[in-house]
C-alpha cells in the first residue's frame, strides 16, 4: 500500500536517489531539496511503499499561486497511480491554503504527464521555447482553483 506523506528533512537522501533516477540530465542534489525543506514557501509530499520512498512531488506558494516543481516516480512503479495520488495531494494542500492557481512547465515531448495533468483540470496556458538544458520546449500548464 503506498503511502503518501508531507517530506521530511531526514527524506533528502532518498528523495535525491529518486530525482536521479527520473531526471538524468541535470537532477536536483540532496542539498537542494534540503534547502527546499527549509524554504517555508514550500509544500513537498513523498510517495512510500513499506519504508521505501519511490516518488516525490512539490510546489511553491508564492504570493497566492503554486508552482509546481517536479513530479517523480521511479519505473517500477509508475503506472499503478502513484503520480496521481501525489497531484491529488497538491491540489488538495493548493485548495487548503487557498490559492487562486497552480503552474507547471512539462516537457513538450512527454505527453503521459501532460494527459496526466489535464485529467486533473490543467490546461495549456503557454510554451517556454528552449526550456531544459537539453534546451526542449516546455509547455506550460494551469489549474484554476475553484
Amino acid at each position: 500500500m503506498i503511502e503518501i506523506r508531507k517530506m521530511e528533512l531526514c527524506d533528502t537522501r532518498a528523495v535525491a536517489k529518486v530525482e536521479k533516477t527520473c531526471f538524468s540530465n541535470n537532477p536536483w542534489s540532496e542539498q537542494a531539496f534540503i534547502n527546499e525543506m527549509n524554504n517555508e514557501l514550500t509544500v513537498y509530499y513523498v510517495a512510500v511503499d513499506n519504508g521505501k520512498i519511490v516518488g516525490y512531488a512539490g510546489f511553491w506558494n508564492v504570493s497566492g499561486e503554486g508552482d509546481i516543481t517536479n513530479v517523480a516516480v521511479i519505473p517500477e512503479y509508475r503506472q499503478q497511480g502513484i503520480a496521481s495520488k501525489l497531484i491529488k495531494k497538491i491540489t488538495d494542500s493548493a485548495r487548503a491554503l487557498g490559492l487562486s492557481s497552480i503552474t507547471l512547465e512539462v516537457r513538450k515531448s512527454n505527453t503521459v504527464a501532460q494527459n496526466l495533468y489535464k485529467k486533473f483540470g490543467f490546461s495549456v496556458v503557454g510554451e517556454r521555447k528552449r526550456y531544459y538544458s537539453d534546451r526542449e520546449d516546455a509547455l506550460l500548464m494551469t489549474l484554476l482553483m475553484d
